[in-house]
């Protein structure tokens, strides 16, 4: 078995190259060919944390197999400098089962996820859209900010944190890193005012999107509130877009930012437009109009990770990275 460690798979696996893998996980979960579980959400009563499983079972010629992610969220870490969520990717030998690949979960959460958007933009959001609001300033803005320049030209790039030190450190980041320039905000509202592209990666609880926040022809992916009890986007910001989901079964059973406009009776079960493997797949319509509203709602799929997974291993086999273990 391979052990890869953080920096390993953020070598291996760029957002660039986990684009099209994410493309065909979201087609192959939509097409069928993918047996996933809801993930199972441990919460003792006598810890802060909490731990979340995904299995699954993925079909193909390729990047297929048995696969799973646990991961453990700890409040506690980023004030000891760690990251919230921390955990392992595992995948196995299609013809043994025995286990093929370990891998750092957080590098593939941040990649894969942001991937997803990716294409959740190139098939959702306008041709013209480069006006990027970016709510949160953490791993996954960041990860969301390189994606977001690979499929469209940026014009303008804003950022909202409750945090002013970190929003400028993401701003002093993205010139660093990607030669990018940014503008910090004061206030959410500021920062969407205008903008055609929306990424929320925030660990908010509450709505720091409102409706009136969002131009026209704005197209919202919409990645940090992935638990039943957190939401990022108001009740009316959601039933006054087009809605799209990775998943329409995990959507309606664990997404807060779905399930508080249903609960309201501002929108029905219906209003879930597609999934995002159905517009790939052609089965379903995306965007109809340039001045709609589209919200792409991740909550994140295991098939994601364990085709990242599979991605990975494949890769760190064949340049001879990784540390190889024996179990037996």
């Amino acid at each position: 078995m391979l052990l890869i460690d953080r920096a390993t798979v953020r070598e291996l696996y760029p957002v660039e190259l986990a684009m099209p893998v994410m493309a065909e996980a979201m087609r192959r979960y939509s097409g069928g060919q993918v047996e996933l579980p809801l993930r199972t959400i441990l919460r003792p009563e006598k810890d802060t944390g909490l731990l979340g499983t995904m299995p699954g079972f993925v079909a193909g010629e390729d990047l297929a197999g048995y696969g799973l992610k646990a991961m453990v969220l700890k409040p506690e870490n980023p004030a000891r400098g760690l990251d919230l969520h921390i955990g392992v990717v595992l995948v196995f030998d299609p013809g043994t089962g025995a286990p093929l690949a370990m891998m750092d979960a957080g590098a593939v959460t941040a990649v894969r996820t942001a991937a997803v958007s990716g294409v959740a933009t190139e098939a959702l959001a306008r041709p013209d859209a480069g006006d990027l609001a970016v709510l949160g300033s953490g791993v996954q803005a960041r990860s969301h900010l390189e994606a977001m320049h690979l499929v469209r030209p940026l014009r303008r790039v804003r950022v909202w944190s409750r945090t002013a030190e970190n929003a400028e450190a993401f701003r002093v980041w993205a010139d660093k890193e990607l030669g990018v320039e940014v503008e910090t905000m004061a206030t959410p509202a500021a920062a969407l005012a205008g903008a055609d592209l929306v990424c929320t990666t925030t660990a908010a609880r509450e709505p720091v999107v409102q409706a009136a926040d969002l131009a026209p022809g704005a197209h919202v992916n919409a990645v940090g509130a992935s638990f039943i009890d957190h939401r990022e986007l108001s009740s009316e910001a959601v039933a006054g877009a087009s809605l799209f989901v990775d998943s329409r079964e995990s959507a309606l059973a664990e997404s807060g930012d779905l399930r508080a406009p249903l609960t309201e009776g501002l929108v029905g079960p219906g209003h879930i437009r597609a999934e995002l493997g159905e517009v790939l797949l052609g089965t379903r319509p995306g965007r109809r109009e340039p001045t709609e509203i589209t919200v792409f709602k991740s909550l994140g799929l295991g098939v994601q990770d364990i085709m990242s997974g599979f991605a990975v291993a494949e890769e760190a086999a064949a340049r001879g990275l990784g540390q190889t273990f024996e179990l037996d």
